[in-house]
C-alpha cells in the first residue's frame, strides 16, 4: 500500500523568513548542558502562519519529528541534520539551511565536554523580544506551545580534522 503525503508543496525559503539561531547553557547536577534554540521570526513573505507552515515542511523533511519527544541523533548516522563547531563560530545545517551563529564561551565549554548540544527547533514563530534579551529566549524557549510544537533533537556536535 502506498501513502502519499498531503502536503506536497516545496520549501520556499523566503516563507521561513529570518531563522534565528540562540545559544546558551543550563546548569544541571551533572554540569553545564548546552541548548540551541532555532526558530524563525515569522517575517516571511507570506507571514507567521506561512512561516510556521515552511518550517513544518523543513523539518519533516530533515526527518525530525515536530512534537513527538526527543530524538537523540548521537544514534543516528543518516539523519541530514548536523552541527559543526569551530572556534569562534558554529553552524547548523540541513537540508536548504546552513544557519551560522557565534556561540557563548560557556556554550562551546559545554559542547566540546558533552560532544554535542540539544536543539530546539521551534516551528511556533517567535515574533517578541531580542535575540540578545536573555530572558524573553528563555520564556521563549521553556513556554509549553513552544516546546509541544517544536522538534527537539539531541545532536552531536562534530568539529573539522586536521
Amino acid at each position: 500500500m502506498t501513502s502519499i503525503s498531503a502536503d506536497t508543496r516545496p520549501l520556499r525559503t523566503a516563507d521561513l523568513g529570518t531563522l534565528v539561531i540562540m545559544s546558551w547553557s543550563r546548569e544541571t547536577p551533572d554540569g553545564d548542558v548546552p541548548f540551541l534554540l532555532a526558530c524563525s521570526l515569522g517575517d516571511g513573505e507570506g507571514g507567521p502562519e506561512a512561516s510556521r507552515a515552511a518550517v513544518e515542511r523543513l523539518l519533516q523533511h530533515s526527518g525530525l519529528p515536530v512534537g513527538g519527544g526527543v530524538l537523540d541523533a548521537t544514534r543516528l548516522s543518516n539523519l541530514p541534520v548536523s552541527l559543526l563547531v569551530v572556534p569562534g563560530a558554529a553552524a547548523l545545517t540541513m537540508p536548504g539551511v546552513n544557519a551560522q551563529f557565534a556561540p557563548t564561551p560557556e556554550w562551546r565549554a559545554a559542547v566540546d565536554k558533552r560532544g554535542y548540544a540539544c536543539l530546539i527547533f521551534a516551528t511556533r514563530p517567535w515574533s517578541e523580544g531580542e535575540p540578545g534579551d536573555g530572558e524573553a529566549v528563555a520564556a521563549f524557549a521553556n513556554d509549553e506551545d513552544t516546546l509541544t510544537s517544536a522538534a527537539q533533537v539531541i545532536l552531536p556536535a562534530r568539529s573539522l580534522r586536521s
